[in-house]
């Protein structure tokens, strides 16, 4: 297994990416289209999710494929950014066809960001159908990571959280990615230091290099540093492999795994995580349990590295209510200061 030329979710052929924020809200949307409809699932393992359109994607539902998914800060308000990409998607042309018509189908989910400090008396013009058609419009195959899109105004345990993507090339030739925005109320790094919880499954030293500690606090009972609510994990894996709605579902439960090798704790009464897959279809399977068996640990793999990379990556801004990694672990590691894309 190794990283895909962009380390990034769109190493999947056919998929974009694209985010949009909001400064003065802190907060922001992003948005994963395909350059056609997608198998798209999920899973949702968190105790407080916020999600639209998520029934849908069970694999019993008339609806096979979507046309786009999208991450969100903004609490329930974000939601509406669904609706923006809905727009922009109609207006070309896509869409689920029923008769004449075409409905776009845009799953999505969202985090708690209502408390960081942004200005959030929009009154009665919700921005975030906006951001979602601008994170629509922004869509390619580059993208901003750690404090960008839907992880622009996220918080991880005692730092800031962001905005996180890796990718994997398995040696049957299938490309798995992910796409996470890390709002969590557990902890991506090991006690006090800069150490990752993730650091096992760390390619060419994406996030520092800084391996694992010496020791960790065993025994620890960690106190929640947030309310009901208020925090979650949303994450999308992606493959160009083809796979059902069923198999897709099951890699997203797969996917799972690498949320709670990254943080602690996780999938906790307090927290939303959920994890949606998406399937291009573009390789069939040669073997239908031994390569969806690689696919969802890939997928596990790869989200436990995006999530990493997501704090890793967050930005220090005036106003901050944590301090970013690059911030509080300045110099660590032997790559010096963290950096950015």
């Amino acid at each position: 297994m190794r990283p895909g030329p962009r380390n990034l979710i769109t190493d999947v052929a056919g998929l974009r990416v694209g985010n949009a924020e909001d400064p003065a809200i802190r907060s922001g949307t992003t948005v994963l289209v395909g350059d056609g409809p997608f198998t798209a699932a999920v899973c949702v393992l968190g105790g407080a999710p916020g999600t639209r359109e998520t029934d849908l994607l069970a694999p019993d539902r008339l609806v096979q494929k979507a046309d786009a998914l999208v991450l969100s800060g903004g609490s329930a308000f974000g939601l509406d950014a669904c609706g923006g990409v809905m727009d922009g998607l109609a207006a070309a042309g896509r869409g689920f066809a029923v008769g004449a018509a075409r409905v776009p189908v845009v799953p999505g989910a969202i985090l708690f960001d209502l408390l960081n400090g942004g200005d959030k008396a929009w009154g009665a013009k919700n921005p975030y159908r906006r951001l979602g058609r601008a994170a629509l419009d922004a869509a390619g195959r580059d993208f901003a990571l750690g404090t960008a899109g839907a992880g622009f105004g996220a918080t991880a345990g005692g730092l800031k959280g962001g905005l996180g993507s890796a990718s994997a090339v398995l040696g049957a030739g299938f490309t798995v990615g992910a796409l996470v925005a890390v709002n969590a109320l557990g902890s991506a790094t090991v006690g006090a230091g800069p150490h990752f919880h993730a650091a096992p499954w760390e390619l060419d030293g994406e996030f520092g290099g800084l391996g694992l500690p010496a020791a960790f606090p065993a025994g620890a009972e960690p106190a929640p540093r947030k309310g009901p609510g208020e925090a979650t994990t949303i994450a999308i894996v992606a493959t160009d492999a083809a796979l059902d709605k069923a198999q897709a579902q099951r890699m997203a439960t797969a996917a799972h795994d690498g949320i709670a090798r990254a943080l602690v704790p996780s999938h906790s009464p307090l927290d939303g995580d959920l994890v949606f897959a998406a399937a291009t279809g573009a390789r069939p399977l040669a073997d239908p349990v031994g390569d969806a068996f690689a696919l969802g640990h890939a997928a596990a793999c790869c989200l436990a590295r995006a999530i990493a990379r997501a704090v890793h990556l967050a930005r220090p801004m005036p106003g901050d209510s944590l301090p970013a990694w690059s911030a509080r672990f300045a110099g660590a590691g032997p790559g010096g200061p963290a950096g950015g894309r």
